[in-house]
């Protein structure tokens, strides 16, 4: 029987180097860092990335858990190197004292008693996503010898929405990595990246939806017992948890609130002597536990609170109102948020 697995990471956006321990993992499993690197790169692919994405080559190295490839049952701890570093290191930096609205900064200053604010901005840092890119390369690959494929590509961008109906699930998994937007719909990608190079050019942010597909999961996973075993529960935890993700939905969520109850649930029919549902309105998980159906979540990710053209705010320094100052950072995270 497997454990339940639970990670942790550590580091700091310009720091020397992300460190993340999984634990929870069965002995025998074969394991390489190719696996992990392979995630790590599609992490780092994406049209709208900022200039980070240039100098980081992110590659993980497995320091512990793992002997002659194979996983020995204890914490597998992982390391990845932030090539930016040496920019950073043993230089003066200059101090933060006017908050972003929307990120961390006033909020963790107020929290933490910091008089500089950029502690705050460094652990908040999306940068922290590649650890858990390097945890979910290993439990992808755990849950594929069971054989759950894990997929997810991009509906939306800002105001420009893919139409996806008739498209199947894997065949969209395989179409979304074809183009730089991750979105399955060619005349979709393309309407998203003219939306994303516009707001390039007005030095703006944009943010979108992704959607996030397991196709094998059997029936049981989950439970309705209590509240902290429901697996939508779990799941909408673990979404919410990523950086600038402002919104989560299971299945047809927020459109089943609209609808009345004969039409928003999931027939149950016969087929020989099979029970099957026409529908996946429920998107794979009823009462707390999966069904068999695809297991399908949506994410909503705000634009990201960094942005060329200056905000509002006020200088906790001086007490007065001022322009933000601009911070390196993407201006459309969503196609690598699909890896995330």
């Amino acid at each position: 029987m497997l454990n339940k697995l639970r990670s942790l990471t550590a580091g700091e956006s310009h720091g020397p180097s992300l460190v993340t321990i999984l634990e929870g993992l069965p002995a025998g499993l074969p394991l390489t860092e190719d696996i992990i690197n392979e995630q790590l790169l599609r992490r780092q692919l994406g049209y709208g990335a900022g200039p980070r994405m240039k100098i980081e080559r992110d590659t993980a190295q497995i320091l512990s858990g793992v002997m002659e490839g194979v996983t020995i049952g204890a914490p597998v701890a992982m390391l990845i190197e932030n090539r930016d570093h040496v920019k950073w290191k043993d230089k003066p930096i200059e101090g933060m004292t006017a908050p972003r609205p929307g990120h961390v900064d006033l909020t963790a200053a107020v929290k933490y008693g910091y008089r500089d604010l950029r502690p705050g901005l460094e652990r908040a840092s999306a940068r922290e996503t590649a650890a858990r890119v390097a945890v979910g390369a290993v439990c992808r690959h755990l849950l594929a010898q069971f054989g759950i494929q894990i997929g997810g590509y991009v509906t939306a961008i800002g105001e420009v929405e893919a139409d996806l109906i008739g498209i199947p699930l894997e065949e969209r998994f395989a179409r979304a990595e074809a183009n730089d937007v991750r979105c399955p719909h060619p005349a979709g990608a393309e309407a998203m990246r003219a939306a994303i190079r516009q707001t390039m050019e007005n030095r703006d942010t944009l943010g979108g939806i992704v959607e996030i597909v397991a196709l094998g999961l059997p029936i049981g996973l989950g439970s309705h017992v209590q509240w902290d075993r429901r697996l939508e529960a779990l799941l909408a935890a673990a979404v919410m948890s990523v950086q600038a993700m402002k919104g989560v939905e299971i299945g047809h969520g927020f459109e089943n609130a609209r609808l009345p109850g004969t039409q928003a649930h999931d027939a149950i029919r016969l087929e020989g002597n099979r029970l099957v549902r026409p529908t996946n309105r429920a998107g794979g998980i009823e009462g707390g536990i999966t069904n068999g159906q695809p297991l399908i979540v949506r994410a909503a990710m705000k634009p990201i609170a960094t942005t060329l053209t200056p905000q509002q705010t006020v200088d906790l320094a001086t007490g007065e109102e001022t322009p933000t100052k601009y911070e390196r950072s993407d201006f459309c995270p969503v196609p690598r948020a699909v890896v995330v």
